[in-house]
């Protein structure tokens, strides 16, 4: 089985995005010295495929030098593994050097970019899109793969039909997230979304995805039909990763995944340690979502769509203890209602057009009677990833 390692080179951001309370500007930059470590530290961890994706905060931080001694050793260090490569990054910092170094690893970035400028201006602040559009350009130039992640907001699902034709008119591709509840502001509401209000919008994103299938691909739609059709989460948020993905932070320290860097009751162990498997499960980090994937088991246990998403992320079901003044997670991903409404959608469409379409013919073909067949479920459920 596949794992996924998280690399966090710094968790300072030159953005400053009015939603966002995950940044540290205080931040160190990684050394290379983590990496070196790192690699000392997978290199008899386990013998199985790896992903290793720069995040933060803002990757780019660490500069050209940094990625051109980090990409090397570990991609000769760890060969062993067949190491992929991908980032999340806001794209400001991009230059035709960095591009031209990620090029000759074929590395994927993913970006973030709220829809038309203003309304991403509106909510990641004045100047942003501009900033990420000729990051952008430079990457594309460079032949580099680039998608978006789009946030929507309390004050952007509103706007959700010219976002979307943003991203359909531009030629860009598009993943969603909600905004979340906020940890630590004193309005924790003021941007996040309701599970309602997100099922609705993920239906109505299927709907555009059916009309609009070849000119755009909605991979939050790709990866929840595809869930329903293997009968399992096969994307973050509705697989089971933990165990299996790990982030590590500037300093070393080895988080369950990077939305847990920065908080030390997650801190699971240290690279410069070569900690064992068997080592980061005594954690009580590890334990602490050991424990929440039994309470999915019995919190879940009647849903109809259990397998399909596992309880959501454990990150997502996390809430402030008033008292304590930690936080814990007692619950289930606070969006599982979205879940459940896009799931049955999905569901009740793959069953009508399975019942009323005996002889169906396989995706893509096209019968005597109809020139142009409408798209279906089953054909986003049969695309290749």
């Amino acid at each position: 089985m596949a794992f996924h390692v998280m690399l966090i080179p710094s968790m300072d951001c030159p953005s400053n995005c009015s939603y966002c309370w995950g940044v540290d500007k205080e931040s160190e930059l990684m050394d290379i010295e983590i990496i070196e470590e790192t690699v000392k530290w997978l290199k008899d961890f386990q013998n199985e495929p790896v992903t290793f994706t720069f995040h933060g905060g803002e990757p780019l931080l660490a500069g050209y030098e940094f990625y051109k001694k980090a990409l090397e050793l570990l991609s000769q260090k760890l060969s062993n593994l067949n190491p992929a490569f991908a980032i999340q990054t806001n794209l400001w910092l991009m230059t035709p050097e960095i591009a031209k170094l990620f090029a000759e690893y074929n590395i994927p970035i993913g970006s973030s970019l709220d829809g038309p400028l203003e309304i991403n201006d509106s909510q990641r602040g004045s100047g942003y899109f501009e900033k990420t559009m000729k990051g952008y350009k430079i990457a594309k130039e460079k032949g580099l793969n680039v998608s978006f992640i789009s946030t929507f907001t309390s004050s952007s699902i509103a706007q959700k039909e010219a976002i979307f034709n943003f991203f359909l008119e531009n030629n860009l591709d598009l993943k969603l997230h909600p905004a979340l509840p906020s940890l630590r502001s004193e309005d924790p509401e003021e941007w996040a979304i309701s599970p309602e209000e997100y099922g609705e919008l993920l239906i109505y994103l299927l709907d555009q995805y059916l009309e609009h299938m070849g000119q755009i691909e909605i991979k939050n739609i790709d990866h929840l039909c595809k869930g329903v059709f293997v009968r399992r989460g096969v994307v973050c948020t509705y697989a089971d990763c933990v165990g299996d993905t790990f982030a590590i932070g500037p300093d070393g320290n080895i988080y369950p995944c990077y939305r847990f860097v920065g908080m030390e009751e997650y801190v699971m162990g240290n690279v410069r340690d070569h900690p064992t498997m068997e080592d980061l499960s005594k954690s009580e980090a590890l334990k602490s979502l050991r424990d929440w994937e039994k309470l999915v088991d019995d919190e879940c246990a009647d849903c109809s769509y259990i397998k399909f998403c596992r309880g959501g992320c454990p990150y997502n079901a996390l809430t402030m203890d008033k008292e304590s003044q930690k936080m814990e997670i007692k619950s289930v991903d606070h969006q599982c209602e979205a879940y459940k409404m896009i799931f049955k959608e999905i569901t009740d469409r793959a069953n009508k057009e399975f019942l009323s379409s005996p002889n169906l013919m396989m995706p893509g073909m096209q019968s005597s009677s109809e020139n142009k067949r409408k798209s279906s479920i089953m054909d986003i459920m049969m695309k290749r990833s």
